[in-house]
Parts: C-alpha cells; structure tokens; sequence
C-alpha cells in the first residue's frame, strides 16, 4: 500500500515523531496507518495517541440536568462556522434540544428528530430545517447521552466540551452543596485528562492486550531478557492505568490524591459512600475531518 505526503503529515500530527521517522514507519507497514503509529510506539519514538480524531467542525458540546438533578443529557449539535456556533439563537435551539432529551427520554438522534421539541408545537426536525433557513447554515444534532440518577454536568470553554457523570450515594448526601461541588470537582478532572475508561476493569480485553504487545516490544528493543521484561511491562500497565483509567488518575486539584482517594475523603467527610458509575466527555468535532480548501488552487479554479 502506497503512502502520500498527507499520510506522513497526519502519521507526525497523531504521534509528534520527526518527517523520516513518520516516512520509515509508513514504509515498514505498508501505507497502514495503525500500524505505522504502532511501530513508532514500539521503536519507543511515540507515546499511546487517542483515538479521537483532531477537533476540526464548529458547534457546541453542551451539558445539562434537569431541576430535580437526576436526570442529565450532554449534547452535541454542528454548525459550519465558529461565529454561528457563538449565536444566541443556535444556542437557544442546543439548549432546546438538551430539554427535549431530558423530557422525553429518545434513544437514537433519529428517535429524536421526530419528538415534538420542548416548549414549542414543533417537532426537532422541523425546528432545524427552520433554523437552517433562518442562520443559512447547515446545522445537525450529532449526538447525545442521557442518565438518569445522581448526575452532575460541566461544560467547559463555552461549549467547547460538554461532561456528564453519573454516581451511587447513600442517604441524602446527594442533595448536600459539599457533594455538589465534589461531583463538578469529578466533571472538570474528566473535561481537563480526558480519561479513556472509568478505571481498569472496564478496558476492553483486546485493548489492554494490544497495549501490552506495545511495551513487551519497547522493553525487547532495549535488550531486556524475556523474564525481565514481562516484570518491567507489569510496571508500565500500572502507569497505563494511571494515565487512562479516572479512578487511578491523579486528582487535578490536589496532586497528593488520586480520584478514587478524592471520592473516598469526601465519602468519609460526609459520613456515607460515594461511587463513580460512569462518565461521557464531548469534544465539539471530536474525529470529524473539516474540508480545507487551498485558497490558492481556489482561486485558479475560479480563474479556469
């Protein structure tokens, strides 16, 4: 499989290797992506890359709750520019949107298309057809999550990520202003380290094995002994959790604790327990690729 510029251009963007290190890999792996990021990682030249693709469409990632407190949505609408995303009207219709979730609880963007939209007699499909005409943009609701129980949701940078997660309290420590600024406390670490899993039972079997292949043949290609390195990979795994795993996470704002140390202090502060039972983190874009024009082969094409 061949390769182009571009490849080698978006192979330094995932991994922040050098152009010749990114042209050998692409070469050594047959054009394959993946494969390529892989053999940088294991040559010990680039660090684990997200999945996630590069932030490049406009819109907003917004989170909310419902009065009550337990029923959350995060939301996350397109629209073609950044200035129409910052208009009061388009966020009205997000905020809309949200509220309609909540309300009527759809489980596909599909399903809610066609729910009658919260406080108006029209549905949400029709409220964005009226609201492309109106704003002469393409708009589109991309996705949603909703939970219900004890929620709590952030929204960070103007809508530039939108976080929601659920938790397991006993008694009426959910209804306390100290739980309240924990539980937003948990919301801006997830916005803030990104976490890829709740903690490390919830990494998928393959996944974790793949991560384990990378270090096996980083610790390999230094010269350590097959006996060595498997003890050597242990210790990496554990730095691995750490990194991607929110409960093992160092606590932002006190770097003396980790999360799960966080949850257990305020637990024990409010005289019950605390469980974190989930979380979902919107990036506006998140793995959408924006076309890039050349202005220069633009403007030749307008000359032809």
């Amino acid at each position: 499989m061949a390769f182009t510029a571009a490849d080698v251009k978006n192979l330094r963007e995932k991994t922040g290797c050098g152009m010749m290190d990114c042209k050998k890999a692409l070469t050594e792996s047959n054009g394959d992506m993946d494969k390529a990021v892989d053999f940088l990682r294991e040559k010990g030249l680039a660090a684990a890359t997200k999945k996630a693709g590069r932030v490049a469409a406009e819109g907003v990632a917004y989170a909310c709750t419902n009065e009550e407190g337990n029923i959350g949505v995060v939301i996350e609408v397109n629209a073609e520019t950044d200035f129409v995303a910052k208009n009061a009207g388009f966020i009205s219709f997000v905020e809309i949107c949200a509220k309609t979730v909540i309300e009527k609880g759809p489980k596909t963007v599909e399903e809610l298309m066609l729910c009658k939209a919260f406080g108006t007699e029209q549905t949400v499909e029709e409220l964005v057809r009226e609201k492309i005409l109106t704003i002469g943009e393409n708009i589109k609701v991309r996705r949603f999550e909703r939970f219900e129980g004890v929620v709590a949701t952030y929204i960070h940078a103007a809508g530039r990520i939108g976080v929601m997660v659920k938790f397991e309290t006993t008694g009426e420590i959910a209804s306390t202003d100290e739980f309240k600024n924990f539980a937003k406390d948990i919301a801006m670490q997830v916005a803030a380290v990104n976490p890829g899993y709740l903690n490390s039972e919830s990494i998928p079997a393959d996944v974790l094995e793949h991560e384990k292949k990378i270090l096996t043949e980083q610790v390999m290609n230094e010269g350590k002994p097959a006996n060595i390195a498997e003890k050597i990979v242990m210790g990496k795994i554990g730095k691995f959790y750490k990194e991607n795993c929110l409960i093992d996470q160092v606590f932002v704002k006190n770097s003396d604790l980790s999360v799960a140390g966080y949850v257990n202090e305020t637990a024990k502060k409010l005289g019950g327990s605390i469980k974190i039972l989930g979380f979902v983190r919107f990036e506006k874009g998140e793995g959408i690729d924006k076309k890039e024009d050349n202005f220069a082969d633009e403007v030749a094409s307008m000359i032809k």
